[in-house]
């Protein structure tokens, strides 16, 4: 019995098809998923969601949200996720370097600091994802 994976944002369904394996960022730790698998609901913190079918890994970058698990059903509900093919790397590298140099001009309020940390983690998950896409071609 294969796996039935959803992955839906507030814009569109990004992924929907039978898969043999998941891998996700749950909040305690990335969490192996396969067919039968006991049901639980969990909530995803940003980073790589890895898609195994037919021996084909494909990455997506999550943003957080949330996932529920079934015997033969997975439906991720995220505000953000994006195919490795969808990102664009230049701009990924700039908003690392942006962020980086935010951090570093010195004193930032709470707020700043805390979108300048988070601006950092949303394109170093982008970075290591098309950086893996590269090293499966």
């Amino acid at each position: 019995m294969p796996l039935h994976l959803e992955v839906i944002t507030p814009e569109r369904p990004v992924y929907e098809d039978d898969v043999d394996m998941v891998v996700a960022p749950a909040s305690e730790g990335y969490v192996g998923i396969l067919p039968h698998h006991a049901p639980f609901f969990t909530t995803l913190g940003p980073g790589e969601f890895k898609v195994k079918k037919g021996g084909v890994e494909e990455v997506l970058a999550v943003f957080g949200g949330f996932m529920d698990v079934r015997a033969d059903r997975v439906v991720v509900l995220t505000d953000a996720a994006e195919h490795a093919e969808e990102i664009d790397a230049g701009r990924a590298q700039e908003a690392r370097a942006k962020a980086q140099q935010a951090l570093a001009a010195g004193p930032l309020s709470a707020a700043d600091e805390q979108r300048a940390r988070a601006a950092l983690q949303r394109a170093l998950i982008r970075l290591r994802v098309t950086e893996g896409r590269r090293r499966r071609r």
